[in-house]
């Protein structure tokens, strides 16, 4: 459905950057199949290597963010995987107009609830407010307006949804295009086009710093939806977890909480550590750029941590006591 949406024919190329363990790398393989695309294979990272033209490839916003100078390449776009922030989209715009491009850019919908994406909104100037319906899918909504889904090669059920839309009506005379607006959800809770942290994901992360048995994790729930890149994630989790194993005190054995609990539409984390603690008059300053204290074991990853943070409008806070140790929170809002 994709490649028939995006105009794709045989022959035509794509660059795979995503993990294959994840759906969406799994996807771009099975339509590399399907319509027999010729792939070329980028090594996954949060900067992947773009050096020839492209006809398609999906890409998370933190690959986009640090592939800005790149993107030109590729003639069809798709991000995904978490929302699309305002400030990267200006920053698209900005690159697509200098550089005098036609790349197409696109963000979806779908995902986590229908297993593959069946809609697409293009990013543009003029930015579009409504989704598009890939041909072979059918909308419709319940007597709450929430969307409801019929996409036989995907599933043969009718899928509802908890997502509150507005369809958009054409003169099919006119027009066949199928599209919504997305409203909201009814539950308050984002699956479509979020990441779900499971328990089990955030545990076998700490466990590959867990060499001296000295960092224990805990979790309220098995799984907690969070619309958020999830190698932001990564990258969060593996800078508080190095910085509190750095403030490790010689006056005792070293001890790290590590808590995330799903309560009242946030996800709260909180990383405490028994350490060194941070001198009060340094306090203020740890998330600011190029400050870094040794006799802390805080770095520069703090301001990256902080700004990926906000960037999905969450926060992060800190409290320390010197020679005690510090505690991190973290909240992320489920509903973004």
């Amino acid at each position: 459905m994709t490649c028939d949406f995006l105009g794709l024919k045989e022959g035509d190329i794509a660059l795979l950057c995503l993990p294959v363990q994840y759906i969406s790398g799994k996807m771009i393989l099975v339509r590399a199949i399907e319509r027999k695309l010729k792939v070329i294979i980028s090594v996954p990272s949060s900067a992947p290597e773009i050096s020839e033209n492209v006809e398609f490839c999906a890409m998370t916003p933190l690959q986009v963010q640090n592939s800005l100078d790149k993107i030109h390449f590729i003639k069809n776009l798709i991000i995904g995987g978490a929302a699309v922030s305002e400030k990267l989209k200006n920053e698209i715009f900005t690159t697509l107009q200098f550089s005098n491009s036609h790349t197409r850019i696109y963000e979806t919908y779908g995902m986590s609830e229908t297993l593959s994406h069946i809609a697409l909104r293009q990013i543009s100037p003029i930015q579009e407010n409504y989704f598009t319906i890939f041909n072979d899918v059918e909308i419709s909504v319940d007597d709450r307006n929430c969307l409801r889904i019929f996409a036989p090669k995907l599933n043969p059920e009718i899928l509802q949804t908890n997502d509150i839309v507005e369809l958009m009506h054409f003169d099919s005379a006119q027009c066949d295009k199928k599209q919504f607006k997305f409203l909201g959800r009814f539950d308050n809770v984002i699956n479509s086009g979020g990441v779900k942290i499971f328990a089990e994901e955030l545990e076998n992360l700490v466990r590959v710093f867990n060499d001296d048995g000295n960092i224990y994790f805990h979790a309220n729930k098995d799984m907690m939806p969070v619309r958020m890149d999830r190698i932001y994630l990564s990258r969060i989790f593996t800078n508080m977890i190095t910085n509190a194993k750095q403030a490790v005190s010689e006056q005792r054995k070293s001890i790290i909480n590590i808590d995330a609990e799903l309560f009242n539409k946030k996800i709260i984390i909180v990383i405490e550590d028994n350490g060194i603690g941070i001198p009060k008059d340094k306090l203020e300053q740890i998330f600011e750029p190029n400050f870094t204290t040794k006799n802390s074991g805080m770095g520069l990853g703090l301001t990256m941590v902080k700004k990926m943070i906000e960037e999905y409008k969450g926060d992060i806070s800190v409290k320390s006591e010197e020679g005690k140790g510090t505690k991190f929170t973290i909240i992320l809002p489920t509903n973004v």
